[in-house]
């Protein structure tokens, strides 16, 4: 795999029979997590894992894999990431667009050149937003355009326009 991209993260068992929630970082969970998928795993170890059975419930997606038959089975999986290679991914027409990976790691800082920190993680719970680790602790910064209005991959850095207060606990 050229470069692994992740498209969910295992979470808790859900249930005796093998099932676990899935913390999903794809926009097309029903198509990467069709039953039948093979899917490959960070760590590698653990997979790859064929997906038995998808289903929605409560708001979460749960899966069930292939050899996974129970809560204790299902259990040594937490936190395992769900990957595909980043090269059988199309790329988007929207300039926009980015990939987690791709903003993990870049420096942070405001519009008026104050550094803020990095970006540790993406979360995504109806609205995209971005963990900002700086000296304080975290932050979490709404991924929207008026708050965002730069973001350059290849230079490292995103630039934000923070409203009054957002930064105050960091």
């Amino acid at each position: 795999m050229s470069d692994p991209l992740a498209v969910g993260r295992i979470g808790r068992p859900h249930g005796v029979r093998g099932e676990v929630t899935v913390d999903v970082r794809t926009d097309d969970p029903e198509g990467r997590f069709a039953p039948g998928t093979r899917i490959a795993t960070d760590p590698a170890s653990a997979g790859p894992l064929t997906v038995e059975r998808a289903r929605w419930h409560s708001g979460r997606l749960l899966l069930r894999f292939a050899g996974i038959d129970d809560r204790d089975a299902a259990e040594t999986l937490r936190g395992t990431w769900l990957v595909v290679d980043s090269g059988d991914i199309p790329p988007s027409d929207d300039p926009d667009d980015y990939h987690d990976q791709e903003l993990i790691g870049l420096a942070v800082v405001t519009t008026g050149g104050a550094d803020v920190g990095e970006v540790a993680d993406v979360l995504h719970h109806g609205q995209d937003l971005l963990v900002v680790r700086g000296p304080g602790g975290e932050t979490l910064v709404p991924f929207v355009a008026a708050l965002v209005p730069e973001v350059d991959v290849p230079g490292g850095r995103l630039v934000i326009d923070p409203p009054p207060g957002l930064l105050d606990g960091s």
